[in-house]
């Protein structure tokens, strides 16, 4: 009988030649339907005339590099993206998730680790958001100008829209649930990115920074109900 996994469909995006033949190979092996792409420019036209379950970019290429790719891919389609750099510094990062990345990983990295990654993003995606965001009461969450619309994943602050990503919207509707509970980041990554590992921690920290931006935009005191518990993690700090 055919899996599911046989039906997915993973675009891996690199110009070294290694690196995607052994990332096809650990991605076969979970019966995932690779294809390849060396370059931007022949990735951005098979993302745009195939429909890919997932994408794994790479962001240093020559000619259109994976953040050109990415930013003229969310244009037309949501295909989500897990770009992999060699650039670990922040400023990469938070282009990539303005961008519209839904993931990344530094290089190196463990074949293991990208094949863990992208079944926690698909098993994400397919997941109905209000199964795994509360009880069947907890559809809005308010706290005095923060408004959050769970039917509609619809985030507003002083009656103004905020634009979020849809991990950033994860992370805040999770902390926002569970108000003056303290999450450590390895909590975090496995409830609100469903790593079944120790991740990355610089994951949660760059998505809290962005989010707290976003939300001083429109009100410094919203901003700062999501609070940094030193040396542990992160809370929303209910002001009731």
């Amino acid at each position: 009988m055919e899996t599911v996994e046989n039906n997915i469909k993973v675009l891996v995006v690199d110009d070294e030649d290694r690196i995607r033949r052994l990332l096809a190979m650990y991605l076969e092996r979970e019966n995932y339907q690779v294809e390849q792409a060396d370059n931007g420019i022949t990735a951005l036209e098979l993302a745009l005339n195939n429909e890919y379950d997932l994408i794994l970019l790479d962001i240093m290429m020559p000619g259109k590099d994976g953040l050109e790719v990415l930013k003229e891919l969310r244009q037309v389609k949501k295909t989500p993206v897990i770009l992999l750099t060699a650039k670990a510094e922040e400023v990469n990062v938070i282009d990539g998730f303005n961008t519209g990345a839904d993931d990344y990983v530094a290089k190196p990295f463990s074949p293991r680790e990208i094949v863990l990654r992208v079944k926690s993003l698909l098993r994400r995606v397919n997941e109905n958001p209000k199964q795994t965001m509360g009880s069947e009461n907890s559809d809005v969450v308010v706290y005095h100008e923060l408004y959050i619309d769970n039917d509609a994943h619809r985030v507003t602050v002083a009656n103004n829209v905020v634009s979020l990503t849809p991990k950033e919207y994860d992370l805040l509707i999770f902390l926002a649930k569970a108000p003056n509970k303290v999450f450590e980041r390895e909590q975090l990554l496995k409830e609100v990115w469903q790593y079944d590992y120790f991740g990355d921690l610089r994951t949660v920290d760059t998505h809290i920074k962005r989010l707290r931006e976003k939300l001083y935009k429109h009100s410094e005191e919203v901003s700062k109900m999501i609070v940094t518990v030193w040396g542990i993690g992160y809370k929303f700090e209910s002001r009731d």
